[in-house]
C-alpha cells in the first residue's frame, strides 16, 4: 500500500485488517480443498458435492441480511465473537469426525458462520475508515494475500494430516477472536448500538435504490469474476488438453501475486480519477482479458496476457460494490446495509451456470456476452453515487 495509506492507518485499522487477513488465510487454507474432501470422505456424487461447496456461500448470501440486521441490533463485535467461535468450534470437528452426514452439515455451518462475520466485519471496517473507502481495498490485499498463503498451506496439509488440514484453519479463527477479544473494548465503543437501530425495517433498506444499485452493480462483477475458476478453464481444456491443470494453476498464482502488486497502484490512481472514470477502467480491462482468452489458442502466452488485463479488471472492481455501500450507508444501519449486499453473491451461482450454457452454445457468444455483462456496473455504481433519499423509519 502507499507511504500515504500507511501513515493514515490507525491502530484500529491495523487490528481489523490483521483480522481480515487471518480470516482470509483460514478460508484459502482450507475451503479450495473441500470438494476434494467430500469426494475422499463420502459417497456423493459430484454433482451433490458442488450442491455442497456452493451452499456454503449461498447460505451465507441469503443469510447475510440476518447477520447484518443482528449485527446493528446487537453490535459488530458480540456478531464477530459468536461467528468465529462457531467457525473453530466447526473446523475442530470436521477434524474429529469421519461421519459423511456430520462433515455436509458442518460444511454448511460454515456457511451460517460467515453470516456473522462478514456483515460485522465489513461494518467496522467502514467505522473506522477516513471517508473514502480505502480501508476496503486494502482489505482486497489481504484477500489476495490470503489466496497465495492459505492453499499452499492447505496443499500441504492435506496430503499429511486431515486432522491438521482443519486444525490450522481453526488456529487461525482462534488467533482473530483473540485479536478481537483483546480489542474487543475499543472496537465495540466504534460501534455502540442504537436502541432504535433494531427498529429500521429491512423494507427501508430495501426502498433504497442506491442499496439495490450497488448490489446489482456487485452481482454483475461476480458473475463476471467466477467466470475465471469455472468455464475459462473448461475452454482452455479444449485446447490444451492434459497441459490445463498445470497452465491452469500458473494463471492463478500469476492473477493473486499481479493483484497483490497492482492495488497499491489502483489505491493512488482512485486519489487522482473520478469514480466513474474508474470504474469504466475496470470493465474495459475485464473485456479485453475475455477477448485474450477467446484468441488464446493462437499461442499460451495470451493466456498470460489475457490474466494481466483480467487482474487490472478484478482489482480496480472488486472493492467498488463494499465501497459504494460504506458510502451510503448511516452508522445505524451498516450492518444491515452490508448484509443486504452480501446477495451480490448469488453472481457466483448465475455466473458459471450461464457461462456453461453460453459456452456450449457458441464459443463467440460466450466471450461476447462475458465481455459486455460487466458493464452494467458502470452505471448501477453511479446510481449508487446518487444523493441519499430520506426515509421515515415505522
Amino acid at each position: 500500500m502507499t507511504a500515504t495509506a500507511q501513515r493514515r492507518m490507525g491502530r484500529d485499522e491495523r487490528t481489523l485488517v490483521l483480522g481480515a487477513l487471518l480470516n482470509a488465510m483460514a478460508f484459502f487454507a482450507a475451503l479450495p480443498f473441500a470438494a476434494l474432501y467430500l469426494d475422499d470422505r463420502t459417497s456423493l456424487s459430484p454433482a451433490a458435492i458442488g450442491a455442497v461447496v456452493g451452499a456454503i456461500p449461498l447460505i451465507a448470501a441469503l443469510g447475510g441480511l440476518g447477520g447484518g440486521a443482528l449485527t446493528d441490533r446487537f453490535g459488530a463485535v458480540r456478531l464477530i465473537r459468536l461467528g468465529l467461535a462457531l467457525n473453530v468450534a466447526v473446523y475442530c470437528a470436521l477434524a474429529a469426525t469421519s461421519s459423511p452426514v456430520g462433515i455436509v452439515a458442518l460444511f454448511l455451518l460454515l456457511g451460517a458462520a460467515r453470516t456473522l462475520v462478514e456483515p460485522s466485519m465489513k461494518k467496522l471496517l467502514s467505522l473506522v475508515d477516513g471517508g473514502d473507502g480505502r480501508i476496503f481495498r486494502v482489505r482486497y490485499i489481504t484477500l489476495c494475500v490470503g489466496a497465495i498463503v492459505g492453499p499452499a498451506i492447505g496443499g500441504v496439509l492435506y496430503s499429511l494430516s486431515p486432522a491438521a488440514f482443519f486444525l490450522v484453519p481453526a488456529g487461525f479463527f482462534a488467533l482473530y477472536l483473540f485479536l478481537v477479544a483483546v480489542r474487543g473494548g475499543r472496537l465495540a465503543r466504534l460501534d455502540a448500538p442504537d436502541p432504535a437501530a433494531g427498529r429500521v425495517p429491512v423494507g427501508t433498506a430495501l426502498r433504497d435504490r442506491r442499496l439495490l444499485a450497488a448490489i446489482g452493480a456487485g452481482g454483475a462483477v461476480f458473475l463476471v469474476f467466477s467466470q475465471m475458476d469455472t468455464v475459462i478453464p473448461l475452454y482452455m481444456r479444449g485446447f490444451l488438453g492434459d497441459r490445463t491443470e498445470y497452465l491452469f494453476a500458473a494463471l492463478l498464482v500469476t492473477n493473486a501475486v499481479l493483484a497483490l502488486a497492482v492495488q497499491p497502484l489502483v489505491i493512488r490512481w482512485s486519489e487522482r480519477v473520478g469514480p466513474g472514470v474508474l470504474t469504466v477502467a475496470g470493465c474495459v480491462n475485464f473485456a479485453a482479458a475475455f477477448v485474450l482468452f477467446w484468441i488464446s489458442p493462437v499461442h499460451v502466452s495470451l493466456l498470460f496476457a489475457a490474466v494481466v488485463f483480467w487482474t487490472l479488471g478484478e482489482a480496480i472492481l472488486l472493492p467498488l460494490p463494499d465501497i459504494a455501500v460504506h458510502t451510503l450507508a448511516s452508522a445505524d444501519r451498516k450492518g444491515t446495509y452490508f448484509g443486504l449486499s452480501e446477495l451480490r453473491y448469488l453472481g457466483f451461482f448465475v455466473g458459471p451456470a450461464l457461462g456453461g450454457w453460453l459456452l456450449e452454445a457458441a464459443v463467440p457468444v460466450y466471450f461476447g456476452v462475458m465481455a459486455v455483462a460487466v458493464f452494467p456496473a458502470v452505471v448501477l455504481l453511479a446510481r449508487a453515487r446518487r444523493a441519499r433519499p430520506r426515509f421515515t423509519r415505522r
